[in-house]
């Protein structure tokens, strides 16, 4: 099944006819090849598609806020008038802006939607994270201008292209609401000639064409019902028309020309990411020391990671593997907290401890008193998520020999396998340690979680000694 052709209309500058241009051009569109399927959807909130093209008074069964959170467009998707499909809009957009972090999400539901034809995505007059989205997954960029300042605001449309590493090949410059009643004197002879003459010399290209300010078709939208016509319908006699009609086909020609689609190399690069993030999974998975450092008991095997409470890795991240949740908590008790009493397993300051280690990393590293190797000191941090310092403990690595043998003989082995260098000294790398769910304790080897694993280990080294 072949992905549809993208094509968003965008202008930071209001008042340029952006959804006038995208409503009609679906129109259009549908009316040059009444098979073409034309889906139309707006992130602005004045319900101009809804109102234009719903038939009857039925609540949808979705809206664009649903489509930005993943659910699939066919089963959200309505027929409207004139054979338009639109995905109705949407009031609670602000809601869910926070959570929107990168501009590839409506790329990516797109790409793996039913969707075929041509998507129209009619955006809001400035560059929010929709606008972004919409500009990210489009094969073709219309940007309406109508006067000098909305031609100086497209500069930051083509800077969000070059920001993502995107060609500049889809946006496409329109003049648009011209009055062909001004003329000039000198080398452009009207508005619409000016307006080409300064996006080309700014180096934009232009959309053959342009479409007229018309008293007609602004009224099309201002009558006693509270309906809005179409130009193909209600303004066959005006030059708008015409440019309209002109305007489709360059669209239509564009997606008979160009079997590639922007969606498609989406999902091929999502397709390559998911190959390259189970890849580094596995070369993880790999690396993994198979037993708990501190007691020598078997964390890893082959269906799986056991008993394990705790994953740790080296700041080089040359040696990772886990951590017996007992054995770790039993350390840092006996060493760094030096608890005289026995803390049981269900012991309420053990819990307690626990429940903080949701959200905090450990680091173990050399103390910045060590001087050689009879004074040598081992710091044992905590960091918050931020990666912002909470405590700090210091202990002698001579004062293990009066540990318990067990007790000694966990953080000595610790040490030696991670820290200890061939001189017998603690190094300069550190231990990053962060506690793992018990359900599945090889998630932190995803990408999802490793990544902010090694970005805290980078906001943590910024800060020790």
């Amino acid at each position: 099944m072949a992905h549809p052709y993208v094509v968003t209309i965008s202008s930071e500058k209001g008042g340029v006819g952006k959804t006038t241009l995208a409503t009609n051009l679906a129109i259009y569109l549908k009316a040059l090849n009444e098979e073409l399927p034309v889906t139309l959807l707006s992130f602005d909130n004045h319900f101009t598609v809804d109102r234009m093209f719903r038939i009857g008074r039925t609540q949808g069964r979705g809206d664009v806020a649903d489509l930005m959170n993943g659910r699939a467009a066919e089963e959200i998707i309505e027929i409207g008038q004139y054979g338009v499909q639109f995905i109705p809009s949407s009031k609670n957009l602000h809601q869910i802006r926070d959570r929107i972090k990168n501009s590839d999400v409506l790329a990516r539901v797109l790409a793996a939607s039913a969707l075929e034809g041509i998507v129209i995505i009619d955006t809001r007059p400035d560059l929010d994270v929709y606008t972004q989205n919409a500009l990210f997954a489009a094969d073709r960029v219309i940007v309406p201008v109508k006067d000098a300042p909305s031609l100086e605001n497209c500069r930051n449309l083509y800077d969000f292209f070059d920001s993502q590493q995107l060609s500049r090949r889809p946006l496409r410059i329109l003049p648009c609401l011209v009055d062909t009643r001004i003329r000039f004197d000198g080398p452009f002879k009207d508005t619409y000639q000016l307006l080409k003459g300064y996006a080309i010399n700014r180096g934009y290209r232009c959309m053959e064409g342009f479409v007229a300010k018309s008293p007609k078709v602004e009224s099309l939208s201002t009558n006693p019902e509270g309906k809005i016509y179409p130009v193909l319908t209600h303004g066959r006699g005006t030059d708008v028309h015409v440019q309209f009609t002109h305007l489709a086909r360059q669209i239509y020609l564009e997606v008979i020309k160009e079997p590639e689609r922007r969606l498609g190399q989406v999902q091929r690069e999502e397709e390559q990411a998911v190959t390259c993030r189970s890849d580094a999974f596995v070369a993880r998975r790999l690396r993994l020391e198979s037993d708990c450092p501190l007691c020598g008991k078997q964390l890893v095997e082959a269906q799986g990671i056991i008993n394990a409470g705790y994953y740790w890795e080296t700041s080089d991240q040359a040696l990772c593997g886990y951590l017996d949740d007992e054995c770790f908590s039993e350390a840092v008790f006996r060493h760094f907290y030096r608890s005289k009493r026995e803390i049981g397993t269900t012991d309420p300051l053990r819990e307690l401890f626990r429940e903080s280690a949701q959200r905090s990393y450990f680091v173990l590293r050399r103390g910045a008193s060590t001087v050689n190797f009879h004074r040598q000191q081992l710091a044992f941090y905590r960091f918050d998520e931020e990666g912002l310092e909470v405590s700090c403990k210091i202990i002698d690595l001579k004062d293990l020999e009066s540990s318990p043998g067990v007790a000694k003989q966990g953080l000595t082995a610790l040490l030696a396998r991670t820290l200890i260098e061939g001189d017998g000294l603690l190094g300069d790398r550190f231990l990053l340690i962060r506690r793992v769910g018990s359900d599945l304790p090889e998630e932190i080897l995803y990408d999802d979680l490793h990544q902010p694993f090694l970005g805290a280990a980078v906001r943590i080294a910024s800060q020790l000694p």
